[in-house]
């Protein structure tokens, strides 16, 4: 029998067969499976009934993409969460989420934006970052904005992921109040997000699935199979002026005559998201001088 991973919840992996959902646990083999990760929310598996109700997980189905933190596979788009304040957004760490989203394959990367009512000129926040990706301006609070973002979530199988607080769990329940997650709110003492959601979970909805995760703030770039060799084709921007450089390859941070630093200096690619780039670069330099 195939199914879909829902949920893993107290050890057990909830399989959704034939409208029903079917606690299951891993085959010793899988168990012993070395992989980072085995078995995730959104996966198709084969499964054994036993006599009791509850199932054994055989084998796990080729997965089309998988997006490692928070783990979730099979899915078609994601959804980039943060907010315009409280807290504010960071151009660093939305960088490094997007690194994680390309890394992992998904078709469909949205940036959505929250609270906007706290910004002035809110319909032209991250607008730097609108011929790269598509952005979406919320409101959880006033519904501004949310029938947009819910057209985009029809038919497809859609992660909500983000920093601690910037209000994804608020978010779906505006997209639809039946959904009824647990709200945090921000701690005003260190202005980081309450993380409410603890667990990843495929909640249905108009003829796919949504997936809120679990809140944060730190991303391991190697985690995803990102390394200071591969980083550049994550920028998809990159990609046109990198034939141009005169080395091959270049990390377009040192080298003479790199196409890429060009455009930067023409206004051609974003110096925000160059800088990063050079950030994430020099991490994971380093990293491999520890390894």
């Amino acid at each position: 029998m195939i199914g879909r991973v829902i949920k893993f919840h107290n050890s057990f992996f909830f399989v959704e067969i034939d409208g029903r959902l079917i606690p299951c646990s891993l085959r010793g083999l899988l168990k012993r499976d070395k992989r980072l990760i085995t078995v995730c929310p959104g996966d198709f598996v084969e499964i054994t009934l036993l006599d009791d109700g509850s199932g054994v997980i055989k084998r796990v189905v080729d997965r089309k993409n998988l997006l490692i933190r928070p783990a979730a596979a099979n899915i078609d788009q994601i959804v980039l969460t943060f907010a315009a304040a409280e807290p504010d957004l960071h151009p660093l760490l939305l960088n490094r989420f997007l690194v994680l989203a390309e890394a992992a394959a998904v078709e469909h990367i949205i940036i959505c934006v929250n609270k906007i009512d706290l910004i002035d000129d809110a319909a032209h926040f991250l607008d730097e970052y609108s011929s790269l990706y598509r952005i979406i301006r919320v409101s959880a609070r006033s519904g501004e904005g949310i029938d947009r973002l819910r057209a985009q979530l029809i038919d497809r199988v859609t992660v909500f992921t983000g920093p601690s607080g910037v209000g994804k769990s608020s978010i779906l329940n505006a997209v639809d109040p039946s959904i009824n997650q647990l709200v945090g709110s921000i701690s005003n003492r260190i202005r980081r997000g309450k993380n409410t959601t603890r667990v990843a979970e495929l909640i249905k909805f108009a003829g796919g699935y949504l997936v809120d995760t679990p809140g944060f703030s730190a991303v391991e770039l190697a985690d995803a199979g990102v390394d200071d060799k591969n980083l550049a084709h994550y920028f998809p921007e990159f990609h046109h002026h990198s034939a141009w450089c005169r080395f091959n390859p270049c990390s377009h941070s040192h080298e003479p005559d790199c196409a890429v630093k060009a455009a930067v200096a023409d206004g051609s690619i974003l110096e925000q998201r160059y800088a990063a780039y050079v950030a994430m670069l020099k991490e994971l330099k380093e990293r491999e001088k520890k390894l």
